[in-house]
C-alpha cells in the first residue's frame, strides 16, 4: 500500500508549474488525501515549504534522490 493517495510528475517543469498542477490537483482531494509530486527543478523545493506554509495543507515529505525532488502534500 503506497502513502499516498494520488501521484503528480512535475519532472521536466519549471517553477512555478509544479505548485499550479499541485494546488489544481489538491483541489480534487477530500481533506486528510495526501498528493505525492515529483519535480526536477531545485527550485520546487523551497516553493512547496511556501506553499505549504501559506495554504495550511501540511508538508510531510521533501526529499531528493538521484536529482529528483519529492514531496508528499496532506489536504487539509
Amino acid at each position: 500500500m503506497s502513502d499516498y493517495d494520488q501521484e503528480l510528475d512535475a519532472c521536466g517543469l519549471n517553477c512555478p508549474l509544479p505548485i499550479l498542477r499541485a494546488k489544481k490537483s489538491l483541489a480534487k482531494l477530500e481533506s486528510g488525501q495526501v498528493l505525492r509530486i515529483i519535480a526536477t527543478d531545485p527550485g520546487a523545493v523551497k516553493d512547496f515549504e511556501s506553499f505549504a506554509k501559506q495554504t495550511g495543507n501540511p508538508l510531510l515529505e521533501s526529499s531528493e534522490q538521484d536529482g529528483k525532488f519529492y514531496f508528499r502534500l496532506q489536504k487539509a
